[in-house]
């Protein structure tokens, strides 16, 4: 049995994004992310204006007047949410936990796939893949995949982003539209999204947290890396050392938005401290004229 609490904040999450998909999120999605193409619906007769292309000459012929063919978007899609459960997403210094902000952006993609009728499956992965949920396309079955993203708890103490990639192309044997969701502090993974990025269309949402990069002056700390176990002395009060520590982590990102250049990677950059609604949307805004 779940719970009381656990559902108390999945429900919390699914008024507040659900509200967010009905007021922005659901036409954005529809218009940005296309069907694979045009189906055959109905034949109807001939109205001037029509495109003299879609006439169907053989209704044409046996009805002895023009006929033209009605085509609609074939829209059903699949999206896969290939999510980071690491240890390192239990971390926020401003509003949440990148966990917790994972699972909203979660919710806000897969209400929006369920909107527009589109199947949702999800991939949760540490330094392994730690479950797998096949997509659906049900109010039921999103629920379930916040409440995976939120309260799963990894067995695995590091973070491999190659596990999940490899993972998704042995799953998803069709074109797919796929959120990696992470905070992306991994290497030996640029192989294996190069790949998955020529079959899908991958889209990163990285999620930061501001103290990662700029170190509060908090003296001498023991530090525990959550994904390590590994425990270790740190003198922030060491206004070098804290710059050093910065420009480690600026060099870090610099290279990873370069080789996402390179790669023609589209990431969405989200942070603890702000709301996530305004980077998703300049994204999808910019991603519709593009196409």
């Amino acid at each position: 049995m779940i719970p009381k609490e656990i559902l108390q904040k999945v429900r919390h999450i699914e008024i507040r994004t659900k509200g967010l998909v009905n007021d922005l999120f659901g036409g954005e999605y529809h218009s940005v992310f296309k069907g694979r193409g045009m189906t055959f619906s109905e034949v109807r007769e001939y109205i001037p204006g029509d495109d003299i292309r879609m006439i169907d000459w053989n209704v044409t012929a046996r009805c002895n007047a023009p006929f033209v063919k009605i085509l609609e978007e074939e829209r059903e899609l699949t999206v896969y949410l290939l999510v980071d459960v690491s240890r390192s997403g239990h971390f926020g210094t401003v509003d949440h936990f990148k966990s917790e902000l994972a699972a909203e952006i979660a919710a806000v993609l897969g209400f929006s796939a369920v909107k527009n009728k589109d199947k949702v499956g999800l991939i949760l992965f540490s330094d392994h893949v730690e479950k797998y949920i096949p997509p659906k396309k049900d109010r039921s079955h999103i629920l379930r995949v916040v409440r995976e993203v939120l309260f799963h708890q990894p067995e695995g103490t590091g973070t491999s982003i190659q596990s999940g990639l490899d993972f998704l192309m042995n799953v998803a044997k069709r074109k797919a539209v796929v959120f990696l969701i992470s905070d992306f502090l991994d290497d030996g993974y640029w192989r294996s999204l190069k790949l998955a990025n020529r079959k899908h269309d991958m889209i990163g949402i990285r999620i930061a947290d501001p103290a990662e990069k700029n170190l509060p002056d908090m003296g001498l700390i023991k530090v525990h890396d959550s994904e390590t176990g590994d425990m270790f002395w740190a003198d922030l009060s060491s206004t070098e050392e804290r710059n050093a520590f910065s420009q480690s982590i600026t060099n870090k990102w610099e290279a990873f938005d370069n080789e996402c250049g390179r790669s023609r990677l589209d990431v969405i950059n989200v942070g603890t401290d702000a709301d996530f609604v305004e980077p998703l949307m300049t994204y999808f805004q910019r991603r519709e004229k593009r196409y």
